[in-house]
């Protein structure tokens, strides 16, 4: 059990778990899951920590197919520069690794930002809180049990 898991679980929140072997090749993590799932890409979505304003850290959760624009997300906070935050400080603040943060069950609380494109979907996919492991869950449940906003952040 992943603490995404236990998250969902305690807070009786309605989710689905589907698994998948990860290839330790792999970079493109989203990508992997959509095409080892067979779903489709715009309905897979990657959890990024980003540092706005160098140490405001938001959580922004964009559909695979996308880019996270760093303009659109800092706009989107009232901030003015976003960068990605550095992979060491993520898995510190999440205590997840690369290619398996979840927005779920994250040691550290972090503002929230649901790209727009969730909206479009009954259910959206992310990820479980390790690599080959996804959840499959309502937008809605995203918003309401992470106090996320939903707002336009990719391109």
């Amino acid at each position: 059990m992943t603490p995404a898991v236990l998250f969902l679980e305690k807070q009786k929140i309605p989710f689905k778990l589907l698994k998948y072997s990860h290839d330790d090749n792999t970079q493109n993590f989203a990508n992997e899951a959509s095409e080892k799932l067979g779903l489709s890409p715009e309905t897979v979505f990657k959890t990024l920590v980003v540092a706005v304003d160098t140490n405001n850290f938001i959580v922004a959760i964009v559909p695979s197919d996308k880019q996270l624009s760093m303009k659109k997300l800092a706009k989107a906070v009232s901030g003015k520069r976003a960068t990605m935050a550095q992979a060491k400080k993520v898995q510190r603040m999440s205590g997840y690794v690369l290619g398996g943060v979840s927005p779920f069950g994250q040691k550290k609380r972090l503002t929230t930002l649901l790209d727009i494109n969730a909206s479009n979907f009954d259910i959206i996919y992310v990820s479980g809180g390790r690599r080959g492991l996804e959840i499959a869950i309502s937008p809605n449940s995203i918003e309401l049990f992470l106090n996320a906003a939903v707002a336009d952040i990719s391109v």
